[in-house]
């Protein structure tokens, strides 16, 4: 009688995209979640460190914002898994692929916070919206559907902030 072997294979994946554009996009999804997981933690510092007459109105904007960008991370890194990618999960890896730099050292005034963060969202845009011709190259509906999703919200954030700023 044979032995059955203990180890098993999963099947390849075959969800009508190829292995060279799977992989493509499941780097640029990896740079989006490196930008979102940096963005959500400047967002949180900031969140903690904001001081100032504006004090209430932007700690609790900032926790709005980095609530949602925290709900934000795991479709992305599950949708990396989806197209049969690791999702980057460290602050060595987000470090490499970021464009969004790290938080300050030293925390800002309020309002340079908010520029920071106007920054930063209108950063993850470009990132999301570089990731189209990819997805539309190899029919994948799914992911631009995400990127449709954060593209929405970091546009729409980005102009709230950028509304504080005004005289």
């Amino acid at each position: 009688m044979a032995k059955a072997s203990s180890k098993t294979t999963a099947p390849g994946i075959n969800i009508g995209i190829s292995d060279k554009d799977r992989a493509a996009i499941a780097q640029g999804l990896s740079r989006l979640l490196a930008d979102t997981y940096t963005l959500y933690l400047t967002t949180h510092n900031f969140h903690w460190n904001v001081t100032g007459p504006m004090f209430n109105t932007l700690h609790t904007m900032f926790m709005a914002q980095y609530t949602e960008l925290w709900n934000a991370v795991d479709p992305i890194a599950e949708r990396i898994r989806s197209l049969g990618h690791v999702a980057p999960g460290s602050y060595a890896e987000f470090g490499k692929l970021a464009t969004v730099p790290d938080a300050p050292a030293k925390p800002p005034k309020a309002l340079d916070m908010v520029r920071v963060l106007v920054e930063g969202h209108e950063a993850v845009a470009r990132t999301a919206r570089s990731l189209f011709p990819l997805a539309d190259k190899a029919s994948d509906e799914p992911t631009a559907d995400l990127l449709t999703q954060r593209l929405t919200v970091h546009e729409q954030t980005a102009w709230m902030l950028r509304s504080l700023l005004e005289d």
